[in-house]
């Protein structure tokens, strides 16, 4: 079975500009012109979402290349540590987050008992 760039990117749920931009960056192999139109066959969906994954883990395009490299070169030892530095980084974020939703729980607490008719809270804690 193959696509075109439409159906391939319908049936990854992608736009085709996604497609091409994947192609563009090197993600995503372009296929020869058959009688004046690319045909996508089933390796390019399943690269597509792979792609697609990868980022929804939290992958850089650049990160993901090189995933895909390892993939070709079956090397699971330099991906386990890609997806442990990704872990790192995502723990951080998540620490990062905390905080900042701590920091907001307490400022709209001070607004909701702060009854003077004085600046908000909230919006005098960003100003400074």
């Amino acid at each position: 079975m193959t696509w075109t760039i439409g159906t391939l990117a319908a049936a990854g749920e992608v736009g085709v500009e996604t497609v091409r931009f994947y192609q563009r960056k090197g993600l995503l192999d372009t296929p020869e012109r058959g009688q004046g139109t690319r045909r996508y066959g089933q390796a390019h969906l399943h690269r597509l979402r792979f792609i697609r994954r990868a980022q929804a883990a939290g992958f850089t395009l650049g990160e993901i290349a090189e995933l895909i490299q390892l993939d070709a070169a079956q090397d699971r030892h330099r991906a386990h540590a890609l997806a442990q530095q990704r872990l790192h980084r995502l723990d951080a974020q998540i620490e990062e987050l905390q905080r900042a939703r701590d920091r907001l729980s307490r400022l709209a607490q001070a607004c909701a008992q702060d009854r003077t008719p004085c600046a908000c809270p909230i919006l005098a804690a960003f100003e400074d």
